[in-house]
């Protein structure tokens, strides 16, 4: 379950990062909350509660 949640989130980053012409006015706030999640999730993961 880690692995595939670890691979979506990726995506998730991948994702948003504002190449694409209908994001380039976004900036980097959608790629910073997947970056937030991705920490939290890291910390829930070491600390054994996910």
């Amino acid at each position: 379950m880690g692995t595939i949640l670890l691979i979506i989130l990726v995506l998730v980053l991948i994702g948003a990062l504002p190449t694409w012409n209908h994001s380039r006015s976004w900036g980097y706030a959608p790629s910073g909350i997947a970056g937030l999640v991705v920490v939290v999730l890291l910390i829930m993961l070491l600390t054994g509660r996910l």
